[in-house]
This record gives structure tokens, sequence and C-alpha cells, in this order.
């Protein structure tokens, strides 16, 4: 999970202070967590959107300096709006230093960055459609709205509504998403209607017509990640892929000046907003001129700065926290050859976690040879022959907690997993 940020100081009278250091929103008692929709694969993409002129492509640009060379990823282009960026994981990184490994792979971001956004986009205003393919293939979004009115140099900074109002701004885009979802739905419903017309009797062509209308009446007023849903109705909207569908992560881009001195008056503004329309959701204040700037810095040189002036860079903690907003947990492969960090859903079992190596091991699972990283890291002695990691799992086996699970385990964050499996090749079975 992201680490905890002292940047803003907790006060008992608000518990925006809680939420700037990273500590999720209190719950009701009675509430259950919210479905989250999608299906992530191994590889998580988010999308940077907003509206034009609020730092958008300047985070962007910082995280495309803090991009990972894309050597184990063959065959993919990356094209000049796209970083593929490290998620910050000390366990992947203690198992590499005492395995030491002849590769190395950790957990990758992707995040895009997606045309500024204006009122009327969802009937082509601006851009129109071209920042709908670009949303949808993304797994989560970062929300970036801006709440300074000067540049880092003094002039006014412009703004496509002629002032500053991120909750507006918020709202705008929600909006527009929110209308592009009903179009797309409109446009999928009517030839389902004509099928059903023509075939009466297809109870399957009916339950789905039925649920695509309930979502496209629920998708007219709100966002469809905060609708209860049924375990079909999940299913077809994962299968719509609707903008509104995909959970989110708030970026309050500040001035530096504010966010040096944690003060803004937007900022309680903008909580009790996320409160009240995305329960559950986060806001991550930080300034993108500074992290320009820190970005830029030699690492003596950053530490320095961030010391004197009681500050620390965002970055980390925006890409960490967006990567677990989809409630995504680790499982890690170990050995002298590699040591790579695989990326699951809460709660999957062991074949469906297995199949995020490949679809063969997940059809031919037999079990699964299991340890968690915390008994490997009490059993470790560092050693300086680079034998430390082979040694401790050794030591984990001698006391009794290494284990073999079969096909109703559930994976737990920070297993050390090892697969068997087997695939016959007779067509007949």
């Amino acid at each position: 999970r992201p680490p905890r940020s002292t940047l803003f100081p907790y006060t008992r009278s608000s518990d925006l202070g809680e939420l700037l250091r990273g500590m999720p929103p209190k719950k009701k008692e009675e509430e259950k967590p919210r479905v989250i929709l999608g299906r992530p694969t191994n590889h998580v993409k988010a999308g940077v959107v907003g509206m034009p002129n609020v730092g958008k492509s300047t985070t962007f640009n910082i995280m495309c300096k803090m991009s990972v060379p894309a050597e184990n990823f063959p065959f993919c282009t990356i094209d000049p709006t796209e970083a593929r960026v490290e998620v910050p994981d000390p366990k992947w990184r203690k198992l590499c230093d005492m395995w030491k490994p002849k590769n190395e792979v950790p957990a990758y971001l992707t995040i895009f960055d997606i045309a500024g956004l204006v009122k009327g986009a969802a009937d082509g205003e601006g851009l129109g459609n071209a920042f709908l393919s670009h949303i949808s293939a993304t797994d989560a979004i970062f929300h970036v709205v801006r709440t300074f009115e000067e540049t880092a140099d003094g002039d006014m900074a412009t703004h496509v509504e002629d002032s500053v109002d991120p909750v507006r701004d918020l709202e705008i885009i929600r909006d527009e998403l929110r209308l592009k979802d009903v179009a797309a739905l409109e446009k999928l419903i009517e030839p389902l209607e004509k099928e059903v017309k023509r075939d009466g009797k297809a109870k399957e062509k009916k339950d789905r017509l039925e649920i695509m209308n309930k979502i496209l009446e629920f998708v007219k007023e709100k966002e469809a990640r905060f609708g209860a849903w049924s375990t079909k109705e999940i299913e077809v909207l994962n299968e719509c892929c609707l903008l509104t569908s995909k959970t989110a992560l708030h970026l309050v881009n500040m001035s530096e000046k504010d966010f040096l001195r944690k003060k803004n008056k937007w900022l309680p503004k903008l909580k009790a907003w996320i409160d009240e329309n995305r329960p559950g959701e986060s806001m991550i204040p930080y300034s993108a001129a500074l992290e320009a700037r820190l970005v830029d810095m030699e690492p003596a040189e950053r530490a320095a700065y961030c010391e004197e002036q009681k500050c620390a860079s965002q970055m980390d903690k925006i890409v960490c926290t967006g990567y677990h907003t989809l409630q995504l947990v680790h499982f890690y492969t170990a050995g002298a050859d590699e040591v790579k960090c695989w990326t699951i859903r809460e709660g999957w079992t062991a074949p469906k976690a297995a199949g995020t190596i490949h679809t063969d091991f997940e059809r031919g699972f037999i079990k699964a040879e299991v340890y968690n990283y915390d008994d490997w890291k009490a059993q470790l002695t560092e050693t300086d022959d680079g034998r430390a990691g082979p040694i401790a799992e050794t030591a984990v086996k001698e006391s009794g907690k290494y284990r073999q699970e079969g096909k109703n385990y559930v994976v737990k964050d920070g297993d050390v997993i090892f697969f068997k499996f087997n695939v016959t090749t007779d067509k007949k079975k």
C-alpha cells in the first residue's frame, strides 16, 4: 500500500489533515467496500484527465522523466503521450537485493496524457470524440485540477472557463464523461432492442437488454462506479467499458508557495465535494511547478532542498495511490534467473493468479508452493556471497512455513509463489 506522507499535519478539528497525509477517508461502520469495476491486467494503465491549462501536461512530463526503459516489454512501442513508471515496492526491491537475479521486473503503471476536456466535449466541442478511445483503454483516471491563478513567473494563468474553480472543473469533467457514457449505451441498446423484438423468447438477450436499460437510467444521473450492481450487472458493465466505471484519484495542483505553506482555500471545498459525490476516493495535493524543479535536481541537491523547505515529492505517492485505487495486490516469483512482481485483484485464487503468468498455468494448474515475504524476511541473514535470498527460502521451508496450496487458495499480498501445472497436448482431452 502507498506510504503515508507527513507533509500535511493532522488536525483533530477536521479529517482534511488525515486525507492529505495519505490516509483513506473514514468509512461508516455499515458501509461495505465498493466493488471496483473493470478487469485490469498485470500491466495497469491510468489516464491523466483535466481541463486545459491545469498542469496536466506538466505533471505527465514529470512522470516521463521517471519513466523506465522498456526492455522487458518486447514488441511494445511507447508513444510520446505514454509513460511507463515503476511502482515503488520495498518488498520487491529487497527480494532483488537478496536474490541478485539476472533479471529484475518490477510492477509498472502506464500513464497516458489525455487531451484536455472542455464543456460540451461529449457533443464534439474541443477535441470531442478524440478522448473517448484514450480513456476507454485505461483502468483508472487521474483527475487533475488546479487551485492557483498565477504562474510561477507571476503572470496570470489562463483558464478556459475564465476563472479558477476546481470544484466546477470536476463537475464539468464528470458530466462530460457521463454524457459520453449515455450516448455509448444508447448506441449499444438500439440494435439489442431490435434483436429482442425479432426473437422475444431469447431470455439471455432480454435479460441483457433489461440490465443495459437499468445501467442507462442510472448513468443519466450518476457515475456508473457508484451503483449497487449484481454480479451479472457487473459483467455487462465490464463489457461496456464505460468511462464513469473507472475509479479515480484526484490530483490537486497547487502553487509552490501554497504547497510549502500547506494551505489553500480550495482544499476543504474539494474534500467536501469528493466525500459527497465520490465517496471512498482520494485526493492528493501537490505542486507541479515544485515537482518539475525537484525532478531535474541531483539526488543530494534534492534531498537538501526538501529538508530545508520541509517538503517532499509527491510523485511516488501519486503513482502508488493511483495503482492501489484498483484494490490490487502483488505476488512475486523469485529465483536466481528472475525476480518479478505480478499484479492481481484482491481475492483472486491461485489458479487465476497463475493465469497472469500464462494461460496454460491456469488451465493446467496442479498446486502452488507458497511462502509469504514477511516469513522470508524474518529468516533473512545478510551475506556477502549473493546467497541470502535462497538461504532464507531454505530456512522458511525448515520452519514449516513453506506451504502447498490448492485451487481454492486465495493469494495474499506479498506471497512468493512457485506454480506447478500440467497441460496435455492430447486434443481429445
